[in-house]
């Protein structure tokens, strides 16, 4: 397989074995696509631990278990809960 990267990251790759810590561009690279894999993995769990809340809270409004809206407390949450993801647009 032939991959074809922009300057910046051959840049990076080669850095990177210069350092020792590599010892050719496809370690690099093995590397690379490691962490991506992993970085999908934990967005797949983030993503069923947040479908699960949101069934959890469904189900607590369905048997009347409600409050009214706290929007103050809502957007501190969101400041503090809120990361941008590598990759990935702030909302």
């Amino acid at each position: 397989m032939n991959v074809s990267l922009t300057k910046e990251l051959e840049k990076l790759v080669t850095a990177k074995v210069k350092s020792g810590l590599y010892h050719t561009a496809s370690e690099v690279v093995r590397e690379g696509l490691r962490l991506l894999e992993e970085r999908d993995r934990l967005y797949q769990l983030r993503l069923e631990e947040v479908r699960a809340e949101v069934k959890k809270g469904l189900g607590e409004l369905d048997r009347g278990e409600g409050r009214p809206l706290d929007v103050n407390h809502l957007k501190v949450r969101l400041r503090n809960d809120v990361r941008p993801r590598s990759g990935r647009r702030a909302k």
